[in-house]
């Protein structure tokens, strides 16, 4: 997340702009889903910042979900930009997301910019894979 001051402290760490309730709250709680391919892919992002293991196996397709799901408590996340999306609305049966997401371990600054894929499963989005891009 940002480093934050406390007027902005409520917004949601995806950037987006809204308040985390109003955003990505309900998708990491489990009250609603995603209804596009970026809204679940800012909620996995968010669900990264805030260590939340259940979601991100929520989110992701069952036959490309790692068994093992490590999250480095040393990584601060510091923002998501979304690059592109194709497809990926309420009614596509697939979609793709490139994003671009900035975090740092151990004080040195990384940037992990993927193309990730998503599909439908259980009627609802979810993460299938993705591609480093360079």
């Amino acid at each position: 997340m940002k480093n934050s001051t406390k007027k902005d402290s409520h917004l949601c760490p995806c950037d987006s702009g809204k308040p985390f309730k109003d955003c990505c709250q309900p998708f990491l709680q489990q009250v609603a889903d995603a209804t596009t391919a970026e809204e679940l892919m800012r909620s996995r992002y968010c669900a990264f910042v805030l260590h939340n293991k259940n979601y991100l196996r929520y989110s992701w397709h069952p036959d490309t979900c790692p068994k093992n799901l490590n999250l480095d408590e040393e990584t601060q996340w510091l923002g998501l930009r979304i690059k592109h999306t194709e497809q990926g609305q309420k009614n596509d049966a697939t979609g793709r997301v490139e994003f671009v997401a900035r975090y740092k371990i151990n004080g040195k600054g990384f940037r992990l910019h993927e193309n990730s894929r998503f599909t439908h499963y259980n009627h609802r989005w979810v993460y299938l894979n993705g591609e480093v891009a360079d």
